[in-house]
C-alpha cells in the first residue's frame, strides 16, 4: 500500500471526527476505499463493513497527508510550510461513525475491479 492510517482523530465529535492518513509512495488516491467496522469479541475485525467512502481519483505525493472527515464538506487542499500538501476530503454523513471503542476503520487497496450492471 502507497498509504496507512496515520490516526483517527476526534471520535464521536460531529464536527472534527476525521482519519488522518499518510502517504508513503506517490500514488492515485482514487485506488483507496474505507469502510467502518468493528471488533469481534474474539477481537477479530467484523466482516461486516458500513458506510464505504471511495476517494475520487487524484494523485498525492510521498509525505502529503490525506485528511478524510466524516461530515460534509468541499474537498479542497493546501500546501503545508515544508512543502508537502494536506488533502481534505469529506465522507458526507450526517452522524459520527467512529464513537464507541470497538470501532475500527479498514483500508482497502483496489487497483482491479470490474463492475456489471444488472441489464447487461
Amino acid at each position: 500500500m502507497s498509504i496507512q492510517i496515520k490516526y483517527i482523530k476526534n471520535n464521536g465529535s460531529a464536527d472534527e471526527e476525521r482519519i488522518v492518513f499518510e502517504v508513503t509512495k506517490d500514488c492515485d488516491i482514487g485506488y483507496y476505499l474505507v469502510c467502518d467496522t468493528s471488533y469481534t469479541s474474539d477481537g477479530k475485525v467484523s466482516n461486516k463493513l458500513r458506510h464505504p467512502y471511495w476517494f475520487p481519483d487524484k494523485d498525492v505525493k510521498i509525505g502529503d497527508l490525506v485528511v478524510l472527515y466524516t461530515k460534509k464538506g468541499t474537498n479542497n487542499s493546501r500546501v503545508n510550510k515544508d512543502g508537502s500538501t494536506s488533502h481534505f476530503f469529506y465522507w458526507g454523513l450526517d452522524k459520527t461513525i467512529i464513537n464507541n471503542d470497538n470501532d475500527c476503520i479498514v483500508l482497502i487497496e483496489s487497483k482491479n475491479w470490474t463492475v456489471k450492471g444488472v441489464k447487461g
